[in-house]
């Protein structure tokens, strides 16, 4: 492809346009910039780019505390050290699962090398290959031959276990640790925020894959230059978008997820179908930013279901897949003379991808499958493999620690070069995670609360919930009195506020199921760490927490006419903090659990309708049955409900609820005249020897505590055990993130 030469613009201070990228100067067609010296023979990396930026823009210097960024001149050297990802008889297979069925059906049995007797398919079947630095290798295939599952086991996406055959850089093993810091994974999904734009996207990406010894102004340079490179200039300040907020394009999008994976300019990158669902123009678009990228010194492999004659003019290094077997394996310039040996040669004005994948479907539907293009392949590659190894071996073959060392010093993983993290392959140190936790913790939380800001109506209809709910409360008990029905009027409103709390925190369901994909897809490359997403998660909800819980207290204390004054109505308010701050955390950890929002809302009721049975409410604690007292203990709803129980009824100022005229009420007695009640007074009195008169005290705040079984805990131990209750939850959606969102197959 011939390179436009544009006449070069004239010179202006403090330009940086041309030391943008590792890859800004490679040809493009989205942004002409001048043309890189005839006298270099690789692009200028990340590093040149961050010096010029640094001298134009004159930054202040770092601090003295902050490590620094070390990026060395190699105009005195020529050497270089290539990277080589050599992967060599890799075999996957799964077990099927039967299917019953009450009437036998008659199928066509699926070639052998697909599905074997023992019940197990093949989705690998012994592929080699390799791939090098400044080189675009494509899978290509049919839907269902194995191009998903081969970059997978590429990108260490599958246990070790399952997956036969070794995969090498640079002819050493490499460690799974290592493999996440220098290595990014572009999902065929766009998995991105749809309430941020463009440039804060990229920006989020750069605090979190950039290093803290690089400067604020420095991160916006490179993001900008990125931009640019992208072609996603005009699109910088729209937000992503979804189905309910119009956003960028498809193939803009497509651009956004790539360069969110290619901030920290990465040796190695795969990609799962980059073109899926774009036109021909954003297709070529995309392909042609991956070729700058492989250009710059890193190995690009992606798999692509049926490029077109521009696209195939972009990739070096081709590999088609039938059911799992390789069926072609060299470059796209050699397919003519490859299916012309095979006897099917490929006509001129014919795409050369279009017959192959034509020719192995037709293949694939006879009674013999692909077997002879598998074994022709076979052969073939033979044959190429021994042309292939006396071209070079007298090539230098650098290890990996050279050629890792080289690349960070050329500017790839800037994080890098002052690493002190424990992950290590040919005693080359590189950091697990470019920051620490608690700039993580801040980089997540502003991002949730960007996009959360820009959603309103998410946070006003839960206020309006709450606020809904506690006016109902309110006027329904308002001012309750000092009666038999008062007392079961009080003990009714607490059990329905407290549960009430709880139900409002289902809206949390699908706020992490949202994110799910996006969280698996940053954390899987050590953008941030999962205890960070979770304690910055646990933080930002707070603030929204505490104002639900004092308009839901406000609302109905007073109104509702509870006791205790200003001290009952801070404790009745700490205690809604509590149960909001349990419910939260208990949807939390479900989310995390679950997958599916529906499924998520059922379990949620189900449990706190659950809770709400045990809670004490419906049957007291001497009263439940023995195989069921421990559902009274791990009950949520049980510790607010009494901690709010004993600020009303056990204050320091005892209050009566019931006098010695009111103990016939809600019984049969309670209809006779007032007259006939004070005379059962009276011979009730002398029965038992003591007077009972009218107004004589007899059922006290204590006497409703202990007639309501809540005799073991004061209130203050009832409200610690609700927040450990939400700290404990909060451990479990760790301990979920931590072992059940590993993003690998089995």
């Amino acid at each position: 492809m011939s390179r436009l030469t544009p006449p070069p613009p004239p010179p202006q201070p403090n330009t940086i346009l041309d030391d943008r990228l590792p890859f800004f100067n490679q040809s493009m067609d989205l942004v002409q910039l001048p043309n890189p010296p005839t006298t270099r023979t690789r692009s200028r990396t990340l590093a040149d780019f961050l010096k010029r930026v640094q001298d134009a823009q004159n930054d202040a210097p770092p601090e003295p505390l902050a490590p620094p960024h070390h990026v060395l001149d190699l105009s005195s050297s020529s050497t270089t050290h290539p990277f080589v990802l050599s992967f060599s008889n890799l075999t996957y297979s799964v077990k099927l699962r039967r299917k019953f069925t009450f009437f036998p059906t008659t199928t066509v049995s699926p070639p052998d090398h697909e599905t074997k007797p023992s019940g197990t398919k093949t989705l690998l079947n012994d592929i080699s290959g390799e791939a090098r630095d400044g080189e675009i290798m494509a899978v290509l295939g049919a839907s269902g031959s194995g191009k998903s599952t081969l970059i997978d086991a590429l990108a260490n996406r599958i246990s070790k276990e399952s997956l036969k055959g070794t995969v090498t850089l640079n002819a050493e093993v490499l460690d799974s640790s290592l493999l996440k810091v220098i290595s990014a994974y572009v999902m065929q999904d766009d998995l991105l925020f749809p309430m941020l734009t463009v440039e804060e996207t990229l920006m989020f990406a750069a605090e979190f894959r950039l290093p803290r010894s690089l400067s604020k102004s420095k991160k916006k340079a490179r993001v900008q230059a990125l931009i640019d490179q992208l072609g996603l200039r005009s699109a910088a300040s729209t937000v992503i978008g979804d189905e309910g907020h119009r956003g960028v394009s498809g193939g803009e999008r497509r651009r956004v997820s790539i360069g969110i994976d290619i901030i920290h300019d990465p040796i190695v990158l795969f990609l799962d179908e980059p073109t899926s669902g774009l036109d021909s123009t954003s297709a070529f678009m995309v392909v042609k930013v991956l070729q700058r990228i492989a250009q710059s010194g890193s190995i690009v492999i992606m798999s692509i279901h049926q490029p077109s004659y521009r696209i195939l003019g972009l990739l070096d290094h081709l590999i088609f897949l039938s059911h799992g077997n390789t069926v072609y394996s060299g470059s796209p310039a050699n397919l003519p003379a490859f299916f012309s040996e095979f006897g099917h040669p490929i006509p001129e004005n014919e795409n050369r991808t279009e017959f192959a994948l034509d020719l192995i479907r037709e293949l694939e539907e006879q009674p013999g499958g692909t077997k002879s293009l598998v074994d022709f392949n076979k052969s073939w590659q033979l044959k190429e493999k021994n042309s292939v190894q006396s071209q070079n071996d007298h090539k230098p073959k650098p290890s990996l620690k050279d050629a890792i060392s080289a690349s960070i010093s050329r500017g790839k993983l800037v994080s890098g070069a002052n690493g002190n993290g424990k992950n290590s392959t040919a005693a080359v140190s590189v950091p697990a995670f470019a920051n620490p936790f608690w700039m993580e913790m801040a980089v997540i939380g502003k991002r949730s609360l960007t996009n959360s800001r820009r959603m309103p109506e998410l946070f006003g209809i839960r206020l309006g919930a709450v606020l809904v709910t506690g006016v109902i409360l309110a006027t329904i008990f308002w001012h309750l009195d000092d009666s038999p029905k008062g007392v079961q009027e009080r003990v009714g409103f607490f059990a329905f506020a407290m549960s009430t709390t709880f139900y409002t925190c289902a809206e949390a369901i699908p706020v992490f199921l949202q994110e799910r994909y996006i969280f698996m897809r940053e954390t899987a490359y050590n953008a941030y760490r999962r205890s960070s997403y979770v304690l910055s998660h646990a933080i930002i909800s707070l603030p929204s927490l505490l104002f639900l819980s004092f308009a839901f207290a406000a609302t109905t204390f007073w109104a509702v006419g509870l006791a205790g004054g200003s001290s009952g109505f801070l404790f009745y308010f700490l205690v809604i903090v509590a149960s909001f701050w349990a419910g939260s955390s208990f949807v939390t950890f479900l989310s995390g659990v679950v997958s599916h929002v529906m499924i998520g809302f059922t379990v949620v009721v189900a449990i706190l309708a659950y809770f709400l049975l045990f809670s004490g409410f419906f049957i007291s604690r001497d009263r439940i049955p023995p195989y069921w007292i421990w559902f009274h203990y791990l009950s949520l709803v049980k510790y607010p409900y009494e901690g709010v129980l004993q600020n009303e009824f056990d204050v320091n100022s005892p209050r009566c609820f019931v006098r010695g005229i009111q103990m016939f009420d809600n019984t049969p007695l309670g209809m006779v005249p007032e007259t006939l009640k004070v005379e059962l007074l009276k011979s009730m009195s002398k029965t038992l020897g003591m007077n009972i008169t009218r107004s004589t005290c007899v059922i006290t705040g204590a006497d409703v505590l202990k007639q309501q079984g809540i005799t073991q805990l004061n209130k203050w131990s009832c409200f610690w055990i609700t927040v450990a209750w939400g700290f404990f939850f909060r451990f479990l959606f760790y301990l979920t993130l931590l072992f059940g969102s590993r993003n690998k197959r089995r």
